[in-house]
């Protein structure tokens, strides 16, 4: 039995993000989206939502999207019943960057939707950031609360799940946009260190990347699916 992909969102949570995705994966891989509600939740309470999806007693694979990553690899660690690897898209295991750590009491301050979206667009898009893409990402964004997004910014300042990378066993692939400007290639290189037997592949494109480059991220996925099927 070919195994499920379950997909673990990035700071949205709503999942909606991953439609050009799924939509170049066609219709031969299942997916599971997994959807955080709109609430101000720490990393555990993230993760326990998480577990609650996935189709215990069938293979499947993890894919954590940038916050999601830790998620993925906590959730590797304990190695539950089908999981036959995991994938981690532009994302970490220890926070990416030390001024998160620094101002985190005052990440609250300026609400989360008061960032002209011009700088949000320029850090997740950069060049690639076609109509249809900015129209979908600010669209997903409209309906995620800021305290939502300001509790996800404060576990990404703490976060860092090395030891528990340390101790999944099962494959693992890192995709890594080539454009990130949010995620340093430190993160990628942390993963890779930390984690026997894993390896990165190189798609040029901006932290968006399952949005931005669907298709080209679509390939190793199902490539690495196939391998573990």
């Amino acid at each position: 039995m070919a195994p499920t992909l379950v997909l673990l969102p990035g700071m949205d949570g709503t999942g909606d993000l991953f439609a050009p995705l799924v939509a170049a994966l066609g219709p031969h891989m299942r997916t599971i989206i997994v959807r955080y509600p709109d609430e101000p939740l720490d990393y555990a309470s993230h993760e326990e939502i998480a577990r609650a999806a996935l189709p215990l007693g069938h293979p499947f694979i993890l894919l954590g999207e940038s916050f999601s990553g830790p998620i993925a690899v906590s959730i590797a660690a304990s190695a539950p019943r089908g999981l036959r690897g995991y994938v981690l898209c532009c994302s970490f295991v220890r926070s990416p960057r030390r001024l998160l750590r620094w101002f985190r009491p005052s990440l609250g301050l300026l609400p989360a939707h008061r960032v002209p979206y011009a700088v949000t667009a320029y850090f997740s898009m950069g060049r690639f950031g076609s109509t249809d893409l900015q129209r979908l990402h600010a669209q997903t964004l409209r309906r995620v609360s800021s305290r939502a997004l300001v509790a996800r910014l404060r576990a990404i300042a703490t976060v860092d799940a090395s030891s528990a990378l340390q101790r999944a066993k099962v494959p693992a692939v890192y995709l890594r946009a080539t454009e990130d400007r949010l995620v340093p290639k430190s993160a990628s290189e942390r993963f890779t260190r930390l984690s026997a037997g894993s390896r990165v592949v190189d798609i040029e494109g901006p932290h968006l990347l399952l949005q931005a480059r669907p298709e080209a991220a679509a390939r190793p996925i199902r490539e690495f699916a196939d391998q573990l099927g």
